[in-house]
């Protein structure tokens, strides 16, 4: 579901060869927008791609966290979106959904209904995931109005333009996390032998998955061998590594028995610790742990004391355990 790179993606890199600040972009390194070329080749020349690269894309929405996990974690969910006033064009009567994944990856798909689905798992990447949610969804919306049905997609970078906190409404998400790929088709009413064998294929693949009610964008997943606690974050890293320190030095950071934290995924800015759990977890157990480790946590985040050397220590240790996917 990602692209796993080493990138630290904050700031540009110096193009001379001196050495990047910390947090920086080497100008060598792959480009944290994805396109798999390196940062001097990309948005790190000059003019080198017309929508600037933007770290944390998904910034200023309630539900920043949620939208993250749906694009890199969660194979299968669904959320209604609103538009704005005045973004809809004429004519158009349908709805707006949000999917995690659609057939084939696409960006967006216009239903016979004239619904929109809007796609968050895609190959393409502009710089600014939010600018190009916006770019597809615009051109869903007027083939949808023009009648003309299937997927929809960008085949070169947008450019500047609207985003999509500028076409949606900020409100709380409604997720539906769903066991498989039903909802690909779950306006269809006559489906044939092959649709049900392609969904099949894809259900085989999508790790079952669930979101904790009792905090916010916090997913249990079974991956086979293992079981997982994903949880993505809002805190600013720096301060999130030093509570995560302090939580771990307590020996408060266990979401169920048995549990671990392993490390941390870095996504859109934000991060995703990631805590390994017992084979037969489940996701119903880790409801009340997790909103006591929540409690702790925000504790730990308004404690301006200085470090502990075996505070020190642990966050070393979790700094050192993070991968960038994003």
């Amino acid at each position: 579901m990602a692209k796993k790179s080493r990138t630290k993606s904050r700031a540009h890199a110096p193009q001379d060869g001196t050495p990047a600040a910390e947090g920086a972009v080497g100008h060598r390194q792959p480009c944290p927008c994805g396109s798999g070329k390196r940062y001097k080749a990309c948005h790190g020349a000059p003019g080198g791609a017309a929508t600037p690269f933007v770290a944390r894309p998904f910034e200023g929405f309630h539900d920043e966290c949620d939208l993250i996990a749906l694009r890199e974690l969660v194979p299968a969910a669904t959320a209604p979106l609103t538009l704005r006033d005045g973004v809809a064009p004429e004519g158009f009567t349908g709805s707006v959904r949000l999917c995690s994944l659609l057939p084939m990856a696409a960006p967006a798909m216009v239903r016979e209904s004239g619904d929109v689905w809007l796609g968050l798992q895609v190959q393409h990447q502009y710089g600014d995931p939010s600018r190009d949610l916006a770019a597809v969804l615009e051109r869903a919306l007027a083939r949808s109005v023009a009648g003309e049905v299937g997927v929809v997609g960008v085949t070169e970078d947008p450019g500047p333009g609207p985003r999509l906190q500028d076409l949606v409404t900020d409100e709380p998400l409604e997720i539906t996390v769903h066991e498989g790929f039903a909802y690909w088709i779950d306006d269809v009413e006559e489906r044939d032998a092959s649709v049900e064998a392609a969904l099949e294929q894809a259900d085989a693949a999508a790790n079952p998955t669930v979101r904790l009610g009792s905090v916010e964008a916090a997913y249990w997943t079974n991956v086979g061998p293992k079981e997982h606690l994903r949880w993505v974050m809002p805190h600013d890293e720096d301060a999130l590594l030093t509570a995560l320190a302090r939580v771990h030095a307590a020996g408060e950071d266990s979401v169920a028995e048995g549990s671990r934290l392993v490390g941390m995924f870095r996504a859109h800015g934000l991060l995703a610790p990631v805590w390994d759990l017992p084979v037969g977890t489940g996701a119903e157990v880790l409801e009340e742990p997790a909103a006591r480790f929540a409690a702790a946590l925000e504790a730990a985040l308004a404690d301006d004391s200085e470090l502990t050397p075996e505070q020190r220590a642990a966050r070393a240790g979790l700094a050192n355990r993070q991968v960038t996917i994003r």
